[in-house]
C-alpha cells in the first residue's frame, strides 16, 4: 500500500506536537498503602488513571509519619523507574524524579496529604500531586488544599509522554518493514506476514472510513492522516489496558492528549476547506438580516467539532478504567475478600468490554475526522 510509506512521517509530526503540548497534570498519592476507606480508594483510583513522573512497576511503600512532619519508610517492595524532569527555570533545569526523594506530610481539615521535596541545581522544589513547585519557605495550601507555591514550566517526560513513545516506536517497527517490501515487490503482491495483519486494518480504514466521507476522489491525499491517528490511538488504548509495565499508563484518558489529535484534525480540516465550505460559513444560505446571528452560529459550529471529539474520547476511556479499578477497590475498601466473588467476575467482564471500547473509539475518532474533513473538501452542485 502507498499509504504505508508515509505513515512513518506522520507519526513524527503527531509525536513532536503531543510532546510539545501535553502537560504533568497528575494527582497521584506519594505514599503507598493499603486502601481502607472511601477517600483512599478515590486517590488509589486517581493515582491509576492520571499522570506520573515516575513509571511504576511492582510492590509498595511502608511508611511512619514523624513528630517534625518526616516520613521515614519502614520497608520497602516498591519498584519504579525515575523518569526524567525537564523544567524551565531561569534557563534549562534538567533532574530525575528519583531526586525527590524526602518525603513530608500536610494536615489540613483531617486529613494527610503526602509531598516529596528535592534539591536541583541548588533550588528546592517540592512535588506535590505531581506537579512542581518551587519550595521557597514551605509549601503553601489554600482553602481547598491547592498549593499557592508559585511553579516552574514543566516539560518533563511523565509516564504518558513514555507511553507514547513506546507506540511510536512499536508502529514503526510494524509499518517500516512492510512499506519497505511494498516499495520492494510492488503494492500488487500478494501481502505476506506482518503486511497481512496490517493490510486488513488499512483496507478497512480506507473502504469504510475513508471513501464513504470523503469521496472517492479526494480520500487517498488523507490517508496517510486518517491512518496515523487510527493506529496511534488503538495502540495507546491497548497500552493502558495491560496492567503492568510497559502498560497501565492511561494516555488516551488525558484530554491534553485527546485535545491535540482534535486540534491537528480541526487544523486539517480548515486548511483543507474549499470555497463552497467557507462560503457556508460566512455566507450562510439565510436572509441577510439574519446574517448577525447565522455567521456567529456556524463559526462556533466549526469549534464544537474539536471539543466533541476530545471529549469523547477522553471521558470514554477514563470511565472504563475507573469502572475496573472501583470493582477491584470494593475488596479492600470492603475489608471482605468475599466480596472478590462479585468483584473479580465484573472487573473482567469490563476489562473484555476494554478491549473492544479500544478499537471501537479509535473507529469513531478516525470515522468522525474523516466526516469532518469530507463536509470541507465536498463539491456542491450549483444550478
Amino acid at each position: 500500500m502507498l499509504y504505508v510509506k508515509n505513515i512513518s512521517r506522520i507519526i513524527t509530526v503527531a509525536l513532536i506536537a503531543l510532546l510539545s503540548l501535553i502537560p504533568s497534570n497528575a494527582s497521584a498519592t506519594i505514599v503507598e498503602g493499603t486502601v481502607n476507606s472511601s477517600k483512599e480508594l478515590n486517590d488509589f483510583i486517581t493515582h491509576h488513571v492520571k499522570d506520573a513522573h515516575s513509571w511504576h512497576i511492582w510492590g509498595e511503600n511502608k511508611t511512619q509519619v514523624n513528630a517534625d512532619g518526616t516520613v521515614d519508610v519502614l520497608s520497602s517492595t516498591a519498584i519504579h523507574i525515575g523518569l526524567p524532569i525537564l523544567l524551565i527555570d531561569n534557563g534549562l533545569v534538567t533532574a530525575n524524579s528519583d531526586d525527590f526523594n524526602e518525603l513530608r506530610w500536610i494536615e489540613q481539615d483531617g486529613d494527610t496529604t503526602y509531598y516529596a521535596q528535592g534539591k536541583i541545581n541548588e533550588t528546592e522544589y517540592v512535588m506535590f500531586h505531581e506537579k512542581i513547585y518551587h519550595l521557597g519557605s514551605g509549601l503553601k495550601l489554600d482553602e481547598k488544599g491547592h498549593p499557592t507555591n508559585s511553579r516552574p514550566l514543566d516539560f518533563s517526560l511523565t509516564q504518558n509522554v513514555m507511553s507514547m513513545l513506546l507506540s511510536v516506536v512499536i508502529l514503526l517497527l510494524l509499518f517500516l518493514p512492510a512499506a519497505k517490501k511494498y516499495k520492494k515487490q510492488g503494492i500488487h503482491s500478494a501481502p505476506k506476514g506482518r503486511q497481512n495483519f496490517l493490510e486488513i486494518f488499512v483496507v478497512f480504514v480506507r473502504d469504510e472510513i475513508a471513501r464513504p466521507n470523503i469521496g472517492e476522489k479526494k480520500y487517498a491525499r488523507y490517508m496517510p492522516y486518517l491512518l496515523t491517528i487510527f493506529f496511534f490511538i488503538w495502540l495507546n488504548n491497548l497500552l493502558g489496558l495491560v496492567p503492568f509495565f510497559p502498560g497501565a499508563s492511561n494516555v488516551s484518558g488525558n484530554i491534553a492528549f485527546t485535545a491535540v489529535l482534535a486540534v491537528i484534525t480541526y487544523l486539517v480540516t480548515q486548511f483543507s476547506g474549499n470555497k463552497d465550505y467557507w462560503k457556508h460559513i460566512l455566507l450562510p444560505p439565510v436572509p441577510k438580516a439574519l446574517y448577525i446571528i447565522m455567521i456567529p452560529v456556524e463559526i462556533i459550529g466549526t469549534l464544537t467539532k474539536p471539543f466533541a471529539l476530545t471529549i469523547r474520547l477522553f471521558a470514554n476511556i477514563t470511565a472504563g478504567h475507573i469502572v475496573v479499578l472501583a470493582f477491584m477497590g470494593i475488596i479492600f475498601s470492603a475489608k471482605n475478600i468475599g466480596w472478590a466473588g462479585l468483584s473479580v467476575p465484573m472487573g473482567l467482564f469490563i476489562s473484555v468490554l476494554e478491549l473492544l471500547v479500544a478499537f471501537l473509539q479509535a473507529f469513531i475518532f478516525t470515522m468522525l475526522s474523516a466526516l469532518f474533513i469530507g463536509t470541507a473538501v465536498e463539491e456542491h452542485g450549483h444550478h
